[in-house]
């Protein structure tokens, strides 16, 4: 992980490789922003001059890289583009901050340090800066040569190693704090991305688990395992069913942080499909290289959780993490087969490659019974959600409508795209079955919504649920922008972060 500092020293006696400057898109021309004030000094205020000159225009996540000034102990400055000048107050959102830092961070592979001198107003803006550095030096080179020693063997480049924020103050209380939350949360949502970027060979169920055990012995998290045997025995349906053609053999994990000053109790359920084929219902060709981030969802929920427990929130958040390998064999469920689900209600598969509600539905049951304040389930769970919304965006469906926008808002604060979505009941029908209680599929036509729907139905009665459909911005195929790199995303880890900081505070319903 980079290292994040914070100084007030002057920009030109910092040893480092590089100072980093952030530069807007004015209206005649680049626009030199608030914290570079020194280094523009230093070109006799004809920095941004020299970045038009050069091509610049201040255009969003724009890296322009020209020889720092005389004097300087660094050898390079980096300007990145902020977007548009702000109307009012030449304050720059938390998200433009947060992109450009992950920009220039990104840039800067490779490098031991980096100064950046981008515009700090308080202890908040910190925070940003260091999450957008943080998670724009992210790299997944594990399975490289030489990737254990922090390098990448393609191009040599190791992540950028340090981050020193000028105009964060070391001392101030608020900074410090601002700091260590996004380190936390930056670090968790990075192991986030190592999950969702594990190929599944090495990633099974039973491996994943052992993964949130480890975590939770260091981090104090009650952690409880259910394997093949005692999923049976409970009558996990759902989860067995999903998980019946695979080698791999299905777990259901519990994580359990407390505080002892906690009034509230939040439960997240994640989908766990550690690869999903489609099962009998295989997936078409072309559609099968990147299912190893079928997992995103209990990937977000597992990082969720061992962050609200290094930050210490006076909230109880319970994860789940519905763990199963979609396969097919000889053994798997086929469309047609009736599953009894932990609940007690019966499911008729209708396609295999509707599984993610399989799981969750057992998951969702299981933590209703604990009487949550609310309950959260994320997942990669339809292509549909993907075609409504994009690639960027994810859909929040709810049976309560101020709890659905109270997600979608939290989602936007900490720089996270999500849109709320309904959940009409006349798409109900289409999964009634005239074998079984309940069809896992149901119309094509609005398929993300009736996916909802049927979770809807596997929430205890009076529990305020939420829903989060992460299937586009979970696993980015295109090329990285912002602090976003591609494969992995960590999507939904900041949401379920500041969902549970809001609830600690009273917040949230």
């Amino acid at each position: 992980m980079t290292a994040l500092t914070l100084s007030t020293a002057a920009a030109s006696g910092l040893r480092a490789d590089a100072i980093v400057v952030g530069v807007a898109k004015g209206a005649k021309g680049p626009v030199v922003a608030p914290g570079a004030e020194a280094v523009d000094k230093a070109y006799d205020g004809a920095l941004a001059g020299i970045l038009e000159t050069l091509g610049a225009s201040g255009g969003e996540g724009e890296v322009t890289k020209l020889p720092a000034p005389t004097g300087f102990k660094a050898p390079v400055v980096v300007a990145v583009g902020l977007g548009a000048v702000p109307e009012k107050d030449d304050t720059f959102s938390a998200e433009a901050l947060r992109r450009a830092a992950g920009a220039a961070a990104r840039a800067l592979a490779g490098a031991k340090k980096a100064v950046f001198a981008l515009p700090i107003t308080d202890a908040a803006d910190a925070g940003v800066l260091a999450e957008g550095a943080a998670l724009g030096a992210y790299a997944f080179d594990a399975y490289k040569e030489n990737g254990k020693n922090g390098k990448d063997a393609k191009n040599g480049k190791a992540p950028l190693a340090e981050v020193t924020l000028l105009g964060g103050k070391p001392r101030d209380a608020a900074y410090k704090a601002a700091l260590a939350r996004a380190t936390a949360v930056t670090e968790e949502l990075n192991r986030a991305r190592d999950l969702v970027n594990t190929p599944p060979n090495d990633l099974y169920p039973e491996a994943f688990a052992a993964v949130a055990t480890a975590a939770g012995k260091e981090h104090g998290i009650k952690v409880q395992v259910l394997d093949e045997k005692a999923l049976a025995k409970g009558g996990y349906g759902g989860i067995l069913g999903v998980g019946a053609g695979s080698a791999a053999a299905p777990r259901l994990v519990k994580l359990s942080y407390t505080s002892p000053k906690a009034t509230k109790h939040l439960a997240f359920v994640g989908k766990g499909i550690t690869y999903d084929s489609g099962g009998i219902s295989l997936k078409p060709a072309g559609h099968n290289e990147t299912m190893k981030c079928d997992m995103s969802g209990a990937a977000a929920v597992f990082a969720a959780v061992v962050a609200a427990a290094r930050l210490g929130l006076e909230v109880n958040v319970t994860g789940w993490l519905a763990l199963a390998e979609n396969m097919p064999s000889g053994s798997a469920t086929r469309p047609g087969d009736v599953l009894r689900m932990y609940s007690g209600k019966t499911v008729e598969v209708l396609n295999t490659d509707a599984e993610g509600r399989l799981v969750l539905a057992d998951a969702l049951w299981k933590a209703s019974e604990e009487k949550p304040d609310a309950i959260i389930d994320v997942a990669t769970l339809t292509g549909a959600m993907v075609l409504a919304l994009g690639n960027r965006t994810f859909g929040v469906m709810a049976n309560d409508d101020a709890f659905r926008t109270a997600v979608v808002d939290a989602a936007e604060e900490v720089g996270e795209e999500s849109w709320p979505m309904p959940l009409p009941e006349h798409l109900r029908k289409g999964m009634d079955s005239p074998t079984a209680d309940i069809a896992n599929m149901g119309e094509r036509m609005g398929g993300g919504l009736v996916a909802g729907l049927f979770l809807k139905e596997f929430v205890g009665e009076g529990i305020t649920w939420a829903h989060l459909d992460i299937a586009g911005p979970a696993f980015n195929e295109s090329g990285p922008f912002g602090y976003t790199p591609k494969g992995g995303t960590g999507s939904a880890v900041r949401t379920l972060v500041r969902l549970a900081e809001l609830t600690a505070a009273g917040d949230l319903g």
